[in-house]
Protein backbone atom coordinates (compact mmCIF):
# COMPACT_ATOMS: atom_id res chain seq x y z
CA UNK A 1 0.00 0.00 0.00
CA UNK A 2 1.75 3.30 -0.91
CA UNK A 3 2.29 5.75 1.73
CA UNK A 4 3.58 9.27 1.82
CA UNK A 5 7.28 9.42 2.98
CA UNK A 6 7.35 10.28 7.11
CA UNK A 7 8.07 9.09 10.43
CA UNK A 8 5.40 5.99 10.64
CA UNK A 9 5.68 3.23 12.49
CA UNK A 10 4.99 0.68 9.81
CA UNK A 11 4.28 -2.38 12.30
CA UNK A 12 1.87 -0.15 14.12
CA UNK A 13 0.09 0.57 11.38
CA UNK A 14 0.21 -2.51 9.39
CA UNK A 15 -1.39 -4.68 11.83
CA UNK A 16 -5.06 -4.26 12.45
CA UNK A 17 -6.92 -7.48 14.68
CA UNK A 18 -9.93 -7.47 15.61
CA UNK A 19 -12.02 -10.11 17.17
CA UNK A 20 -15.10 -11.56 15.46
CA UNK A 21 -18.71 -11.73 16.76
CA UNK A 22 -18.98 -14.93 18.93
CA UNK A 23 -14.71 -15.14 19.68
CA UNK A 24 -13.87 -13.73 22.69
CA UNK A 25 -17.44 -12.83 24.01
CA UNK A 26 -17.48 -10.00 21.73
CA UNK A 27 -20.94 -9.33 20.37
CA UNK A 28 -21.98 -7.96 17.21
CA UNK A 29 -22.47 -4.35 17.47
CA UNK A 30 -18.89 -4.18 19.13
CA UNK A 31 -17.54 -6.45 16.46
CA UNK A 32 -18.93 -4.62 14.18
CA UNK A 33 -17.36 -1.27 15.46
CA UNK A 34 -14.31 -2.48 16.19
CA UNK A 35 -13.82 -2.74 12.22
CA UNK A 36 -15.85 0.47 11.41
CA UNK A 37 -12.93 1.79 13.68
CA UNK A 38 -10.13 0.05 11.95
CA UNK A 39 -11.07 1.33 9.02
CA UNK A 40 -11.37 4.91 9.85
CA UNK A 41 -8.25 5.03 11.47
CA UNK A 42 -6.89 3.35 8.09
CA UNK A 43 -8.42 5.43 5.80
CA UNK A 44 -7.70 9.08 8.10
CA UNK A 45 -4.43 8.29 8.32
CA UNK A 46 -2.67 11.03 6.45
CA UNK A 47 0.51 9.31 5.31
CA UNK A 48 -1.50 6.92 2.96
CA UNK A 49 -2.09 7.73 -0.36
CA UNK A 50 -4.13 5.10 -1.84
CA UNK A 51 -6.60 3.23 -0.38
CA UNK A 52 -6.37 -0.80 -0.41
CA UNK A 53 -9.37 -2.01 0.17
CA UNK A 54 -7.93 -5.68 -0.07
CA UNK A 55 -5.14 -4.79 2.49
CA UNK A 56 -8.13 -3.50 4.52
CA UNK A 57 -9.91 -6.95 3.99
CA UNK A 58 -6.50 -9.05 4.99
CA UNK A 59 -5.64 -7.29 8.17
CA UNK A 60 -9.17 -6.61 9.66
CA UNK A 61 -10.00 -9.29 11.18
CA UNK A 62 -13.85 -10.29 10.42
CA UNK A 63 -14.14 -8.07 7.77
CA UNK A 64 -13.86 -10.08 4.54
CA UNK A 65 -16.62 -12.39 6.14
CA UNK A 66 -18.40 -9.62 6.99
CA UNK A 67 -18.22 -8.09 3.59
CA UNK A 68 -18.94 -11.08 1.88
CA UNK A 69 -21.82 -11.96 3.77
CA UNK A 70 -23.28 -8.21 3.20
CA UNK A 71 -22.95 -8.69 -0.49
CA UNK A 72 -24.77 -11.63 -0.82
CA UNK A 73 -28.07 -10.10 1.44
CA UNK A 74 -27.40 -7.30 -1.08
CA UNK A 75 -27.23 -9.16 -4.26
CA UNK A 76 -30.71 -11.18 -2.77
CA UNK A 77 -32.28 -7.80 -1.76
CA UNK A 78 -31.62 -6.16 -5.27
CA UNK A 79 -32.89 -9.47 -7.19
CA UNK A 80 -36.06 -9.04 -5.15
CA UNK A 81 -36.12 -5.56 -5.71
CA UNK A 82 -36.12 -6.53 -9.33
CA UNK A 83 -38.61 -9.15 -9.66
CA UNK A 84 -41.05 -6.62 -7.64
CA UNK A 85 -40.13 -4.12 -10.54
CA UNK A 86 -40.89 -6.30 -13.74
CA UNK A 87 -44.44 -6.43 -13.34
CA UNK A 88 -44.98 -2.39 -14.18
CA UNK A 89 -42.71 -3.44 -17.57
CA UNK A 90 -43.96 -3.05 -21.36
CA UNK A 91 -43.57 -6.34 -23.05
CA UNK A 92 -41.14 -4.53 -25.04
CA UNK A 93 -39.05 -3.62 -22.16
CA UNK A 94 -39.09 -7.31 -20.90
CA UNK A 95 -37.96 -8.74 -24.01
CA UNK A 96 -35.07 -6.31 -23.97
CA UNK A 97 -34.20 -7.48 -20.86
CA UNK A 98 -34.56 -10.98 -21.71
CA UNK A 99 -32.06 -10.05 -24.89
CA UNK A 100 -29.72 -8.77 -22.43
CA UNK A 101 -29.44 -11.89 -20.04
CA UNK A 102 -29.12 -14.16 -22.93
CA UNK A 103 -26.36 -12.04 -24.15
CA UNK A 104 -24.82 -12.04 -20.65
CA UNK A 105 -24.85 -15.73 -20.64
CA UNK A 106 -23.46 -16.07 -23.67
CA UNK A 107 -20.12 -14.22 -22.50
Amino acid sequence: MPRRTGKANEEERDTIVLSESNEDGEDEVTCLNRMLGAVMRYISDDEIVEIDIEYLLETTKGLRKWWDEYREKDRKRVEEDIKKSLSGLSIEELEKIREQIQEKGKD
